[in-house]
């Protein structure tokens, strides 16, 4: 027993001779101490950095609000290049168009009704109701589904009439779009086209329509020689 008592005595004595010698050797670690004017200096450091995150974060929402107010005025831009597209094409008859107007039909007297016109109708009689509905400020006309434009050329060719270059034969049916009691006042005026064709002993069918569709020009618009002119006339 004694044997057994001094053993576990050496042991106990052992662990805490241990337990001193690690203790003092933690106290002798050095410590790292930040001097207080550099903590002074990297806290101001750490305030102006969040100044400018602030700032950037300010700049970045007005770059946004430049950005979408950019986007819109584009689009504003594009809606009002296509407006202006579109009108010039209607202008220049390039797309089908429709509207209130007026409907002429012209057709030759029956066998029993002869004609008193010496040379039945002509590409000038043409031209003329053409020219009486612009007059009345027609804002499409078309003869037989030619849309008339502005390089249209109504023109006889031997026994036919040709317009934008294609035949065409009677009856010969003129629709034009605008406002449709003016139109028909003006073709209907004394001496106008209707009492004159009527007088040729031409048949001749004149209404108002709420609704027509006249077609898109579908000849060459292209210019093979003009080009813009440059201001002060150079090329």
């Amino acid at each position: 027993m004694p044997l057994t008592k001094g053993f576990a005595i050496s042991i106990v004595a052992l662990i805490l001779g241990l337990l001193m010698a690690f203790q003092f050797r933690t106290h002798q670690l050095p410590v790292t101490v930040i001097p207080t004017d550099r903590a002074q200096a990297l806290t101001q450091e750490l305030k102006e950095l969040h100044k400018e995150l602030n700032a950037l974060s300010v700049e970045e929402n007005d770059l946004e609000a430049k950005l979408l107010k950019a986007q819109k005025g584009v689009e504003e831009a594009r809606a009002a290049l296509d407006n202006e597209i579109t009108k010039n094409n209607m202008l220049a008859g390039l797309v089908p168009v429709k509207g209130p107007g007026v409907e002429l039909v012209l057709r030759y007297a029956p066998q029993d009704k002869p004609s008193t016109h010496l040379f039945t109708l002509r590409d000038e009689d043409l031209l003329r109701v053409v020219n009486e509905l612009r007059a009345a400020s027609a804002e499409a006309i078309a003869i037989n589904d030619q849309r008339i434009v502005d390089i249209t050329e109504i023109r006889l060719a031997g026994s036919y009439i040709n317009v934008n270059l294609t035949r065409i034969v009677p009856p010969y049916r003129i629709v034009a779009i605008g406002n449709p009691e003016e139109l028909r006042k003006m073709l209907e005026m004394p001496d106008g086209v209707v009492p004159t064709f009527h007088d040729w002993g031409i048949d001749v069918e004149l209404k108002t329509v709420d609704e027509i569709e006249i077609p898109a020009y579908q000849g060459n618009l292209e210019k093979r020689f003009a080009r813009p002119a440059t201001k002060g006339g150079g090329a």
